[in-house]
């Protein structure tokens, strides 16, 4: 049954789980992406992997600026051609199973980085073969997310991916101060082999979760789609098959993807201008381009190097204080797009992190941190600051670089349409309105309603009188808004059952 309700819509207990289990994909990012931070710096690492003036003493050991470049920047060409890939393998295997393939790539990788004894590109290798996992869970977890959860916490529930991101960076962090001083190469294959646990973990919990209904739907297995509709949504099975709600819900997902099958859509189709198809699928590449380019990863990759260049005693600690602040602040950050939706905090986001950028990079370059101490201190203050902003807003949001931040929240504001609270089906008919700007487009609600909010609260009212729920958006094949009204039950017997056009 249905744990809560949220503006007079079912939550199930099991659609927090499935977001919880499937976020274990962002955490498996995260934690690959923290931990070679740190294992940079370790001394058995260098020893083996660097380049020494004198054999075994890490003193003597370093790595020059293409060899440290290469061994961070393969999970991250892993992860481009795993995204390509994501998809496709999501679309022929199902979503969940996909997810399975995906996590044994990534253990194949952990095997061949751990196997390393003392050839570097054989571990830069590795990290490469983990990114092919990463960056196809990149693509399948939200995803599948997003068609499981219900709407109304889609956004919400989709955004834990970035939680579980900086979860997983944040850990990644702890382990390694934790392995540094160990003896031999334990220092960093512990905290390699520890990698082994996240995979199993989603392996072993998505099974157990519903398949997405839109892809049930898209294989014609209707009954299956209704009955994950009814698991997400908290509808015990006695009542599944009899429940207007979920009529209504598998009706408007049919006649989506009977239209997408009409217009027989492929790779190309995502770049043509027919229903601004091509503007929403350049927008999400901008705006994922832009979250990278934020400067973020500039601290995750390479922030322990960074502060130890100027000055700071252990930073390994100071690693674990920006870790900390990611994490917290995306808790933060969930709350922000649920209740602010999601222009206004990426606006002000990109003006934030901009702000701090030039404070951290002024404070870099007016004096020299080895020399003044409180450089080094400011240095530390606005790249936790700058974290502070990037968690809140862009993290989770989407998914040098002060201009890129300056330009990013311009792209929010004059391109990015508020989703809010709607289906996707109604979001493809919010961005097809041309009455919809961008700036505008959070208070557009689809046609037969006067506002997003009206949907919940005539649903609310249907549910208060005893009777099923009945007006539910469900955009059609051509576009158009329908709601089934309920059937009348008076004491002389049932009663015939109407349906209505709004």
């Amino acid at each position: 049954m249905a744990v809560f309700y949220m503006h007079g819509v079912p939550i199930g207990h099991v659609a927090i789980l499935l977001a919880l289990v499937a976020s274990m994909g962002g955490f498996i990012f995260g934690y690959d992406t923290g931990q070679i931070s740190d294992i940079l710096l370790m001394d058995d690492f260098l020893v083996r992997f660097g380049t020494c003036s004198i054999p075994g003493v890490a003193s003597t050991c370093h790595f020059t600026t293409t060899r440290a470049g290469l061994i961070v920047s393969l999970l991250s060409i892993g992860t481009l051609v795993g995204a390509l890939m994501g998809a496709p393998i999501a679309d022929l295997l199902g979503r969940r199973y996909a997810m399975v393939a995906e996590c044994v790539i990534f253990i194949v990788g952990v095997i061949i980085q751990i196997a390393a004894t003392d050839v570097w590109q054989q571990f830069g290798m590795g990290r490469w073969v983990s990114g092919l996992g990463v960056g196809a869970l990149s693509a399948a977890v939200p995803m599948y997310q997003a068609e499981t959860a219900p709407a109304r916490l889609r956004g919400t529930l989709t955004a834990t991916y970035q939680l579980f991101i900086t979860f997983g960076i944040f850990v990644a962090y702890c382990i390694s101060i934790g392995t540094r001083h160990m003896p031999g190469a334990g220092s960093w294959r512990t905290v390699v082999g520890i990698g082994f646990i996240w995979p199993f973990i989603l392996m072993c919990g998505i099974v157990f979760m519903p398949e997405s209904p839109r892809w049930l739907a898209s294989r014609g297995r209707l009954d299956e789609a209704r009955h994950s509709l009814a698991r997400s949504h908290g509808i015990s099975r006695d009542h599944e098959s009899s429940d207007s709600f979920l009529t209504a819900k598998v009706e408007e997902i049919s006649a989506s993807i009977k239209n997408e099958r009409r217009m027989r859509a492929g790779w190309i189709d995502c770049f043509r201008p027919a229903r601004k198809t091509a503007y929403r699928t350049l927008l999400g590449m901008t705006l994922q381009s832009f979250q990278q380019l934020t400067g973020a990863n500039y601290f995750f990759y390479y922030g322990a190097t960074i502060f130890q260049s100027v000055g700071i005693q252990d930073s390994f600690i100071t690693q674990i204080i920006l870790g900390a602040v990611n994490f917290g602040c995306t808790f933060g950050g969930l709350y922000v797009m649920q209740r602010f939706g999601r222009r206004l905090p990426l606006i002000v986001g990109g003006l934030w992190q901009s702000c701090w950028l030039f404070v951290f990079a002024a404070a870099g370059t007016a004096k020299i941190p080895q020399e003044n101490p409180g450089i080094g201190k400011l240095m530390i203050v606005s790249a936790c600051m700058f974290i502070f902003g990037y968690a809140m807003t862009w993290a989770p949001g989407i998914w040098i670089l002060i201009a890129c931040n300056l330009a990013g929240a311009a792209i929010v504001f004059f391109f990015l349409y508020e989703s809010s609270d709607l289906s996707l089906e109604s979001v493809d008919l919010m961005y097809n309105d041309p009455s919809c700007k961008p700036w505008t487009s959070r208070h557009w609600a689809p046609p037969g309603y006067r506002s997003r909010y009206d949907i919940a609260q005539q649903n609310k009212a249907a549910e208060s009188a005893g009777v099923d729920e009945s007006r539910v958006e469900k955009a059609d094949a051509n576009g158009t808004n329908s709601s089934a009204t309920t059937t009348a039950i008076s004491s002389e017997g049932e009663q015939q059952t109407s349906l209505g056009k709004v």
